[in-house]
């Protein structure tokens, strides 16, 4: 490739495979170096919900227009895969704290399913201390390092859908660091065989971890929900292992690796992995415009004797993404505005 040579503007979504031990902000800064070897010259870059950097998985990254939707995955549903270890609680509720607490309780297959509809649908939770959240002013992660004691507030927050998934014995998706994720169609209904024979006799009572999948809003913890089912289950205990499956309509199956990631530094089609704008607004009805309908709509003009029902539209000028417009008694005003061109800056 012509290094020298600065190509078209690219708009759409990279979803990234975000590996373990890598911050999201780290991830957006390989895009960006990645897509300038690519000869893409500077690029706008934002992400969808961040990932901590002892998690891994889904991570989309917004490119160029598609940056105007990144707000938008805020706000969406993210699935999780999630390992709890009983037993030992965490200053930091997962792998990389200190161990505050201890237990001997181990609950049975069927204690951990049968608990599982009280922490399904609305629910309370307390954010952990070492979150990004900020105290008067500072982030709660930072006053706990120095050793202060945190305390906040309980939110509200939504779990849509929790589920135990099979156990796969030591050295695979529970076990930190190691093996194949769990996916998002592995979730199961009922009591499973949680502990792996190799593993030896399971602990004292049941079970010394378990895998969930669960389906959740915005501003959910999965730390703070893996330490409340344990208390609920009369122990305490961490998350060791956890995997992001999707994110808004972003799932996994779409998700490339940081080598597939650098191929496309060394020559490799971009267009190959890069969705387009409108996957970011999966179940937004698109609205097709005529060339001069397009142009009023670029100017910010209200659109009018437009026979739709009410709601929130993807409108386009052919396959050019407009604008998000919301329709309401026949008139269309824009909400967001979209100007693809077809150089880069």
């Amino acid at each position: 490739m012509d290094r020298g040579r600065v190509t078209a503007q690219p708009h759409g979504w990279i979803v990234l495979d975000k590996p373990r031990g890598l911050g999201s902000t780290q991830a957006v800064s390989a895009v960006k170096h990645v897509l300038r070897r690519a000869g893409y010259g500077k690029v706008k870059i934002g992400h969808g919900g961040t990932l901590d950097p002892l998690a891994e998985g889904v991570l989309p990254i917004a490119l160029g227009e598609a940056t105007k939707l990144a707000g938008r995955m805020l706000d969406a549903s993210k699935v999780y895969a999630f390992t709890i270890r009983f037993g030992e609680a965490t200053d930091t509720l997962d792998t990389e704290g200190a161990v505050i607490a201890t237990s001997d309780v181990r609950p049975t297959a069927a204690e951990i399913a049968a608990i599982l509809p009280r922490f399904t649908g609305p629910i309370e939770q307390v954010p952990p201390a070492y979150s990004a959240l900020k105290v008067d002013g500072q982030r709660a992660y930072d006053l706990a390092r120095a050793g202060e004691v945190v305390e906040l507030k309980a939110r509200a927050v939504t779990i849509h859908a929790l589920a135990i998934l099979p156990h796969r014995g030591r050295g695979t998706a529970d076990e930190v660091g190691g093996g194949e994720a769990p996916s998002a169609g592995q979730g199961v209904s009922g009591p499973v065989p949680l502990h792996h024979p190799a593993d030896g006799p399971p602990p004292r009572g049941g079970e010394d971890r378990v895998t969930l999948l669960a389906d959740v809003s915005k501003g959910t913890y999965i730390r703070s929900l893996a330490r409340d089912l344990a208390e609920a289950l009369g122990t305490v205990g961490h998350v060791t292992y956890l995997r992001r499956t999707k994110a808004g309509p972003f799932v996994e199956e779409q998700a490339i690796s940081l080598d597939i990631l650098e191929q496309i530094g060394n020559g490799a089609r971009l267009e190959d992995h890069l969705l387009p704008l409108e996957a970011g607004l999966d179940g937004i009805p698109a609205l097709i415009l005529d060339p001069e309908s397009a142009q009023a709509a670029r100017q910010g003009r209200v659109l009018s004797g437009l026979p739709h029902p009410d709601g929130l539209y993807f409108a386009t000028a052919d396959t050019v993404p407009v604008a998000l417009m919301e329709l309401s008694g026949g008139s269309a005003k824009v909400v967001r505005g979209f100007n693809p061109t077809d150089t880069a800056e």
